[in-house]
Protein backbone atom coordinates (compact mmCIF):
# COMPACT_ATOMS: atom_id res chain seq x y z
CA UNK A 1 0.00 0.00 0.00
CA UNK A 2 2.61 2.48 0.82
CA UNK A 3 6.06 1.56 -0.36
CA UNK A 4 10.14 3.92 0.69
CA UNK A 5 12.56 4.39 -2.10
CA UNK A 6 15.58 3.19 -0.69
CA UNK A 7 16.84 2.07 3.24
CA UNK A 8 19.20 4.38 5.08
CA UNK A 9 22.63 2.30 5.60
CA UNK A 10 22.80 1.09 9.27
CA UNK A 11 18.86 0.34 9.04
CA UNK A 12 17.10 -2.95 9.58
CA UNK A 13 15.58 -4.39 7.10
CA UNK A 14 12.49 -7.21 6.36
CA UNK A 15 13.70 -9.63 3.16
CA UNK A 16 12.62 -12.52 1.49
CA UNK A 17 15.39 -14.61 0.29
CA UNK A 18 14.83 -15.22 -3.73
CA UNK A 19 18.24 -17.02 -5.18
CA UNK A 20 21.03 -18.32 -2.95
CA UNK A 21 24.41 -19.09 -4.89
CA UNK A 22 27.23 -20.22 -3.13
CA UNK A 23 29.17 -16.93 -2.12
CA UNK A 24 25.70 -14.61 -2.09
CA UNK A 25 22.58 -14.93 -1.48
CA UNK A 26 19.99 -12.48 -2.94
CA UNK A 27 16.67 -10.92 -1.51
CA UNK A 28 13.98 -8.62 -1.59
CA UNK A 29 13.52 -6.10 0.48
CA UNK A 30 9.57 -6.68 1.33
CA UNK A 31 9.60 -2.93 2.74
CA UNK A 32 11.20 -1.09 -0.42
CA UNK A 33 9.04 -2.24 -2.94
CA UNK A 34 10.99 -5.54 -3.37
CA UNK A 35 14.15 -4.22 -4.52
CA UNK A 36 17.01 -6.87 -4.51
CA UNK A 37 20.22 -6.91 -2.02
CA UNK A 38 22.18 -9.37 -1.83
CA UNK A 39 24.48 -10.94 1.03
CA UNK A 40 27.54 -11.68 0.36
CA UNK A 41 28.62 -15.45 2.26
CA UNK A 42 31.03 -13.60 4.59
CA UNK A 43 27.92 -11.46 5.62
CA UNK A 44 25.36 -14.64 6.33
CA UNK A 45 26.98 -15.66 9.53
CA UNK A 46 30.08 -15.69 12.00
CA UNK A 47 32.73 -18.29 11.66
CA UNK A 48 33.68 -20.66 8.88
CA UNK A 49 30.43 -21.18 6.01
CA UNK A 50 30.96 -24.71 4.18
CA UNK A 51 27.50 -24.51 2.75
CA UNK A 52 25.37 -21.34 2.51
CA UNK A 53 22.29 -23.34 2.20
CA UNK A 54 22.53 -24.41 5.86
CA UNK A 55 21.80 -20.73 6.74
CA UNK A 56 19.57 -19.31 3.77
CA UNK A 57 17.22 -20.48 1.95
CA UNK A 58 14.36 -19.26 -0.89
CA UNK A 59 11.47 -18.47 0.00
CA UNK A 60 12.69 -17.51 3.36
CA UNK A 61 11.95 -14.49 5.56
CA UNK A 62 15.18 -12.96 7.16
CA UNK A 63 16.10 -9.23 8.97
CA UNK A 64 19.46 -7.69 7.51
CA UNK A 65 21.10 -4.81 8.37
CA UNK A 66 21.60 -2.34 6.04
CA UNK A 67 25.08 -2.07 5.07
CA UNK A 68 25.97 -0.04 1.80
CA UNK A 69 23.63 1.77 -0.98
CA UNK A 70 24.46 2.53 -4.14
CA UNK A 71 21.20 4.71 -5.88
CA UNK A 72 22.98 5.20 -9.03
CA UNK A 73 23.83 1.12 -9.62
CA UNK A 74 20.63 -0.01 -7.68
CA UNK A 75 22.74 -1.91 -5.47
CA UNK A 76 22.31 -2.52 -2.09
CA UNK A 77 24.39 -5.03 0.03
CA UNK A 78 23.10 -6.26 3.22
CA UNK A 79 24.55 -8.31 6.72
CA UNK A 80 22.76 -11.15 8.47
CA UNK A 81 25.36 -11.89 10.59
CA UNK A 82 25.16 -8.66 12.41
CA UNK A 83 21.92 -8.69 13.67
CA UNK A 84 21.04 -10.60 16.85
CA UNK A 85 17.62 -12.62 18.01
CA UNK A 86 16.51 -9.59 20.18
CA UNK A 87 16.64 -7.42 17.08
CA UNK A 88 15.44 -10.20 14.36
CA UNK A 89 12.37 -10.30 16.75
CA UNK A 90 11.81 -6.47 17.58
CA UNK A 91 11.95 -6.09 13.59
CA UNK A 92 9.60 -8.91 12.36
CA UNK A 93 7.08 -7.58 15.06
CA UNK A 94 7.18 -4.47 13.50
CA UNK A 95 7.07 -5.11 10.41
CA UNK A 96 3.79 -7.63 11.32
CA UNK A 97 2.44 -4.79 12.92
CA UNK A 98 2.77 -2.47 10.19
CA UNK A 99 0.82 -5.11 7.68
CA UNK A 100 -1.87 -4.88 10.65
CA UNK A 101 -2.05 -1.48 10.17
CA UNK A 102 -2.42 -1.47 6.30
CA UNK A 103 -5.29 -3.58 6.51
CA UNK A 104 -6.79 -1.66 9.26
CA UNK A 105 -6.19 1.43 7.02
CA UNK A 106 -8.28 -0.50 4.15
CA UNK A 107 -11.10 -0.39 6.87
CA UNK A 108 -11.13 3.33 7.38
CA UNK A 109 -11.24 3.96 3.69
CA UNK A 110 -14.60 1.72 3.41
CA UNK A 111 -15.71 3.27 6.35
CA UNK A 112 -15.23 6.81 5.64
CA UNK A 113 -15.15 6.89 1.65
CA UNK A 114 -11.76 8.76 1.77
CA UNK A 115 -9.24 6.64 -0.68
CA UNK A 116 -6.44 4.77 1.92
CA UNK A 117 -3.62 6.45 -0.15
CA UNK A 118 -4.99 9.83 1.15
CA UNK A 119 -5.17 8.57 4.49
CA UNK A 120 -1.83 7.05 4.60
CA UNK A 121 -0.61 10.42 3.19
CA UNK A 122 -1.46 11.94 7.17
CA UNK A 123 -0.28 8.89 9.14
CA UNK A 124 2.98 8.80 7.87
CA UNK A 125 4.50 11.82 7.57
CA UNK A 126 3.72 12.27 11.13
CA UNK A 127 4.81 8.73 12.59
CA UNK A 128 6.97 7.18 10.01
CA UNK A 129 4.85 4.27 10.09
CA UNK A 130 1.18 3.58 10.25
CA UNK A 131 0.84 1.17 13.32
CA UNK A 132 1.54 4.15 16.45
CA UNK A 133 -1.21 6.36 15.56
CA UNK A 134 -3.56 3.19 16.17
CA UNK A 135 -2.06 3.10 19.63
CA UNK A 136 -1.58 6.84 20.59
CA UNK A 137 -5.51 7.65 19.66
CA UNK A 138 -6.80 5.15 21.92
CA UNK A 139 -4.71 6.19 24.46
CA UNK A 140 -5.32 9.99 23.89
CA UNK A 141 -7.76 10.56 21.49
CA UNK A 142 -7.55 13.94 21.23
CA UNK A 143 -4.22 14.71 20.89
CA UNK A 144 -3.66 12.08 18.22
CA UNK A 145 -6.93 13.32 15.88
CA UNK A 146 -5.48 17.21 16.73
CA UNK A 147 -2.03 16.12 15.55
CA UNK A 148 -3.29 14.09 12.36
CA UNK A 149 -5.69 16.71 11.46
CA UNK A 150 -7.99 14.18 10.09
CA UNK A 151 -11.82 14.89 8.33
CA UNK A 152 -14.24 14.19 10.43
CA UNK A 153 -15.35 11.02 8.69
CA UNK A 154 -12.11 9.80 8.29
CA UNK A 155 -11.29 10.67 12.36
CA UNK A 156 -14.65 8.71 13.06
CA UNK A 157 -13.47 5.84 11.42
CA UNK A 158 -9.94 5.88 12.81
CA UNK A 159 -11.92 6.01 16.37
CA UNK A 160 -13.79 2.96 15.11
CA UNK A 161 -11.57 0.83 13.79
CA UNK A 162 -8.82 1.49 16.47
CA UNK A 163 -11.14 0.20 19.19
CA UNK A 164 -12.39 -2.78 17.24
CA UNK A 165 -8.63 -4.02 16.58
CA UNK A 166 -6.18 -3.11 18.91
CA UNK A 167 -5.34 -4.07 21.73
CA UNK A 168 -3.08 -2.21 23.76
CA UNK A 169 0.03 -3.78 25.58
CA UNK A 170 -0.08 -2.86 29.38
CA UNK A 171 2.62 -2.87 32.23
CA UNK A 172 2.42 -4.41 35.51
CA UNK A 173 4.65 -2.94 38.71
CA UNK A 174 3.69 -4.02 42.38
CA UNK A 175 5.43 -3.12 45.44
CA UNK A 176 4.96 -3.90 48.93
CA UNK A 177 3.03 -1.73 51.61
CA UNK A 178 4.29 -2.54 55.36
CA UNK A 179 1.34 -1.11 57.45
CA UNK A 180 1.66 -1.25 61.58
CA UNK A 181 -0.08 0.44 64.86
CA UNK A 182 0.54 -0.71 68.31
CA UNK A 183 -2.78 0.92 69.31
CA UNK A 184 -5.76 -1.52 70.96
CA UNK A 185 -7.40 -1.01 67.96
CA UNK A 186 -4.39 -1.19 65.61
CA UNK A 187 -6.13 -4.06 63.19
CA UNK A 188 -8.94 -1.69 62.23
CA UNK A 189 -7.07 1.00 61.32
CA UNK A 190 -5.40 -1.09 59.24
CA UNK A 191 -8.48 -2.41 57.79
CA UNK A 192 -9.14 1.10 57.20
CA UNK A 193 -5.91 1.76 55.42
CA UNK A 194 -6.35 -0.95 53.17
CA UNK A 195 -9.95 -0.26 52.14
CA UNK A 196 -8.62 3.62 51.32
CA UNK A 197 -5.95 1.39 49.00
CA UNK A 198 -7.93 0.37 46.46
CA UNK A 199 -9.53 3.34 44.64
CA UNK A 200 -11.48 2.83 41.52
CA UNK A 201 -9.09 4.03 38.72
CA UNK A 202 -10.83 3.97 34.72
CA UNK A 203 -8.40 1.14 32.89
CA UNK A 204 -6.09 0.20 35.67
CA UNK A 205 -6.21 -2.85 37.28
CA UNK A 206 -5.31 -2.98 40.95
CA UNK A 207 -4.56 -5.94 43.26
CA UNK A 208 -3.97 -6.12 46.76
CA UNK A 209 -2.87 -9.49 48.89
CA UNK A 210 -1.73 -10.07 52.12
CA UNK A 211 1.61 -11.68 52.41
CA UNK A 212 2.28 -11.95 56.44
CA UNK A 213 1.85 -8.83 59.05
CA UNK A 214 2.84 -6.56 58.48
CA UNK A 215 3.39 -6.82 54.12
CA UNK A 216 0.48 -6.62 51.85
CA UNK A 217 1.59 -6.77 48.43
CA UNK A 218 0.50 -4.19 45.83
CA UNK A 219 0.11 -4.80 42.08
CA UNK A 220 -1.13 -2.48 38.97
CA UNK A 221 -1.55 -2.97 36.03
CA UNK A 222 -2.14 -0.38 33.34
CA UNK A 223 -1.99 0.43 29.71
CA UNK A 224 1.20 2.37 30.48
CA UNK A 225 4.12 3.00 32.55
CA UNK A 226 2.98 6.66 33.45
CA UNK A 227 -0.75 5.76 35.02
CA UNK A 228 0.44 2.45 36.29
CA UNK A 229 3.31 4.67 38.58
CA UNK A 230 0.68 7.26 38.50
CA UNK A 231 -2.03 4.49 40.33
CA UNK A 232 0.40 2.85 42.76
CA UNK A 233 1.65 6.29 44.09
CA UNK A 234 -1.84 7.17 44.62
CA UNK A 235 -2.70 3.25 46.20
CA UNK A 236 0.42 3.59 48.81
CA UNK A 237 -0.35 7.61 49.74
CA UNK A 238 -3.73 6.78 50.72
CA UNK A 239 -3.14 3.62 52.70
CA UNK A 240 0.51 5.64 54.61
CA UNK A 241 -2.12 8.84 55.02
CA UNK A 242 -4.69 6.84 57.15
CA UNK A 243 -2.13 5.16 59.16
CA UNK A 244 0.05 7.92 60.10
CA UNK A 245 -3.38 10.26 61.05
CA UNK A 246 -3.98 7.42 63.45
CA UNK A 247 -0.40 7.80 64.80
CA UNK A 248 0.70 4.10 63.40
CA UNK A 249 3.40 3.68 60.52
CA UNK A 250 3.44 3.16 57.06
CA UNK A 251 5.88 2.36 54.27
CA UNK A 252 5.94 1.60 50.68
CA UNK A 253 8.73 -0.46 49.04
CA UNK A 254 8.55 -0.83 45.10
CA UNK A 255 9.69 -3.60 43.08
CA UNK A 256 11.24 -3.94 39.93
CA UNK A 257 8.70 -3.15 37.41
CA UNK A 258 7.82 -5.94 34.11
CA UNK A 259 5.26 -5.66 30.43
CA UNK A 260 3.05 -7.74 29.30
CA UNK A 261 0.73 -8.14 26.32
Amino acid sequence: MYEREWPDEGELVVCTVTNVKDFVSFVSLDEYDDREGLIPIAEVARGWIKHIRDYVREGQKVVCKVLHVNKSRGHIDLSLKDVNDHQRKEKIHEWKNEQKAEKWIGFIAEKSGVPAEEIISKFFPEYGALFPPFEDVLIDEEKTLSKLKLDESVAKAFVEVANENVKLPKVTISGTLILTSDKPDGVNIIRRALRSAQPKIEGVELELVYVGAPKYRVKVTAPDYKSAENAINKVAKAAIGVMERAEGEGKFIRKQRSAKN
